[in-house]
């Protein structure tokens, strides 16, 4: 199955108040595997970049204004994404952005059926919990500290990581491949085990093990040393 893990960084927080996508991280994988495929872009908001927003990604307007403008990039985005299901924390947030860019450019907007919400997911799993990325992370083990500002690829690669362990941790296919090979080293271990056991041994008879009639006298005249022994009393 294949299925679209993404992330998107903005000017504010409203699209509908002309907030606007900034940048784009989304991540492919196929049984919840990544295959190494990325998409990833910036865009020019054609506008100002409040100085809240720039504080938590770092993206300031002289960066982005070179970048190119959404609709620039549309065509590539949709052939990455196709018809997949789309994974994201806090998705109703990304996906009201991606909706609105598109509809800015007359495109119809992702269906909301596709949108997999990873928050929705912790909750159910981790009621009354902290559900933020940094926060999940944590508790998942997912080591973050590369993560200084919000990125949205970064952070793709960061949910990435935690959908699985949300859905259940290590992939079948992993341990599949490790029952595998416990098998195959218990069938050698087992062949090893037969090989050595048909060995055909050399019979060989017993040694003498009695003393000699020499041995014993020895040991007569030797014990004849002693004096009281107590073993005479």
């Amino acid at each position: 199955m294949r299925e679209i893990v993404f992330d998107t960084e903005t000017t504010g927080l409203d699209p509908r108040s002309g907030d606007r996508l900034v940048e784009i991280g989304c991540i492919e994988m196929v049984n919840r595997v990544p295959t190494g495929s990325v998409f990833h872009c910036y865009f020019n908001p054609e506008r100002d970049m409040p100085a809240e927003a720039e504080a938590v990604h770092g993206l300031s307007i002289t960066f982005l204004s070179d970048k190119p403008k959404f609709a620039e990039k549309t065509s590539e985005l949709l052939d990455f994404i196709a018809d997949s299901p789309l994974v994201a924390h806090n998705a109703g947030f990304d996906f009201g952005f991606i909706n609105n860019e598109l509809e800015m450019c007359g495109l119809e907007p992702v269906s909301r059926d596709r949108m997999v919400d990873t928050v929705a997911i912790a909750r159910r799993k981790h009621p009354g919990a902290k559900l933020s990325l940094d926060a999940l992370c944590s508790r998942y083990g997912i080591d973050r500290s590369h993560r200084t500002k919000h990125g949205a690829l970064l952070d793709a690669e960061l949910l990435a990581q935690l959908y699985v362990e949300l859905m259940g941790g290590r992939q079948i296919g992993l341990e599949l491949a490790a029952d595998v090979a416990a098998r195959a080293e218990a069938v050698a271990l087992q062949e090893a085990v037969t090989v050595t056991s048909s060995v055909t041994r050399v019979f060989r008879s017993p040694r003498p093990h009695a003393a000699s009639a020499e041995e014993l006298a020895r040991h007569d005249a030797f014990m004849a040393g002693f004096s009281e022994p107590i073993w005479s009393r």
